[in-house]
């Protein structure tokens, strides 16, 4: 009784590795196909949003940000660098390469050589 369930048991599982493997090879055929068509691939598409009438949500400024705080500091510190800048404030000088020029676009701030001043 125990070898014939054993072997119903490999029988069936030899069965699910085939179909398994079968089911593989369908799929990729059908996105061939959908590929050929026009269409992406299932396994390539990116799972759809869900479409909502209302607008994107804009980013709000938040008081005390990395500006006013960059923008602090180069009062204090006349002629200081982005990367002085980055360091004391303990983040990238990548983010105040961006937030520098607007701050200098609004008139706080002028660049001097490397370093910036106060207006």
């Amino acid at each position: 009784m125990v070898d014939a369930l054993a072997s119903a048991r490999r029988e069936l599982e030899h069965a699910v590795d085939r179909a398994e493997a079968e089911l593989s090879r369908l799929r990729k055929a059908l996105d061939a196909l959908i590929e050929l068509d026009g269409e992406p691939s299932k396994s390539s598409r990116r799972p759809r949003r869900p479409a909502t009438s209302a607008a994107p949500k804009k980013r709000r400024r938040r008081g005390g940000t990395r500006a006013d705080q960059a923008l602090k500091l180069v009062q204090s510190n006349p002629g200081i660098t982005v990367s002085e800048l980055a360091t004391s404030m303990g983040i990238a000088p990548n983010y105040l390469y961006r937030v520098m020029p607007t701050l200098e676009k609004e008139g706080k701030v002028k660049k001097d050589g490397r370093g910036w001043k106060a207006t």
